[in-house]
C-alpha cells in the first residue's frame, strides 16, 4: 500500500499566502491604510508603508496616532483570525482552498485596546508584531509592539481584549 505523494511545498506556501489575502482583503481598512503583512510559516508582520496621508502632525513631522492605534489594532486582529485559520488548516478542519472573500470565518470583536504611545512614528515605513497571551473559546488577549527603523526601539505598544467568534458546526466562527 502505497502513501499519496505529499504536495510540493510551493503549492502549500500559495495556498496559505492566499487565505491570508483573502482574511485581510475582508478588511476594509486595511487597504485604506496601506497595511500588508509578511508571513514567514505561521509568523506574520504587519507592514504600514509610509504616505502623507498618514501625518497628523505636519510640523514633527508624524504619523497621526489614530493611524498608529488602527494599525496596532488590525495586526492584532489579523494575527488572532491567522492563529485561528492556521490551527484548523494544519488540523485539516479547514480546507485553505475554500477560504476566500465569501467564505471567512466571523473576526473577533474588540472588547478594549489600550495603546502605548512612546514616541512619534517618524514619516518612514513602520511594522508591528502581535503575540498571543491567551485564546479561549470565547476571549484572547493580545499584546502588540510597533516599530519602525530598529526592532528594540519601539514607538508604540498596546494590549487589546477580544471576544472571539463563535464556532459554527461547519467548523468556523
Amino acid at each position: 500500500m502505497s502513501r499519496p505523494r505529499p504536495e510540493p511545498v510551493q503549492v502549500i506556501k500559495q495556498r496559505r499566502d492566499s487565505a491570508l489575502r483573502a482574511l485581510t482583503q475582508g478588511i476594509p481598512y486595511v487597504s485604506f491604510l496601506g497595511i500588508s503583512f509578511d508571513r514567514r510559516g505561521d509568523e506574520l508582520t504587519a507592514v504600514l508603508r509610509f504616505d502623507e496621508k498618514l501625518i497628523g502632525n505636519p510640523f514633527l513631522p508624524a504619523i497621526h496616532g489614530g493611524v498608529t492605534s488602527a494599525f496596532l489594532e488590525t495586526a492584532a486582529i489579523v494575527e488572532l483570525s491567522w492563529s485561528i485559520l492556521w490551527e484548523e488548516m494544519e488540523h485539516g478542519g479547514l480546507d485553505p482552498k475554500a477560504v476566500d472573500a465569501a467564505n471567512l470565518p466571523q473576526l473577533p470583536k474588540t472588547i478594549d485596546f489600550t495603546v502605548d504611545y512612546l514616541r512619534p512614528g517618524l514619516p518612514r515605513d513602520a511594522y508591528a508584531r502581535a503575540r498571543l497571551n491567551r485564546s479561549g473559546r470565547r476571549y484572547a488577549s493580545v499584546h502588540v509592539e510597533a516599530w519602525q527603523d530598529n526592532r528594540s526601539r519601539l514607538f508604540a505598544q498596546a494590549t487589546g481584549h477580544f471576544l472571539m467568534p463563535e464556532k459554527t458546526p461547519g467548523g468556523h466562527g
